[in-house]
């Protein structure tokens, strides 16, 4: 099992998650494996990356995936990159953390 810890830390606001997406996928996934050498989760989103459609799908995706309302899910940094940095609002990195794991079984 990926130790997800590495790609997260707390803020003061939630939990910050680094992610490295695949727009144009053939399927959708998060996590989608696990880059210990960069420290980030995979995401994979049928989206392409054209204006912003592939933002809003990770967004679906990572707040559908953690049961979350999408709203509590924010891009902070990365918008026009494959590396994102992301903000899950109002959860804790250890609950983040047991959520992450019960899909990489």
């Amino acid at each position: 099992m990926p130790d997800f810890a590495d790609a997260l830390s707390e803020d003061r606001d939630g939990t910050l998650i680094a992610i490295e997406v695949t727009a144009g996928a053939g399927s959708e996934a998060f996590p989608a494996g696990y880059n210990a050498w960069r420290k980030m989760i995979g995401c994979r989103v049928s989206a392409p990356a054209l204006e912003g459609r592939a933002n809003r799908a990770v967004i679906g995706l990572v707040s559908t995936k953690l049961g979350i309302p999408s709203s509590s899910v924010s891009i902070l940094s990365g918008a026009t990159s494959s590396r994102k940095r992301i903000l899950v609002s109002g959860m804790r990195k250890e609950d983040l953390i047991k959520r992450l794991n019960t899909f990489a079984r």
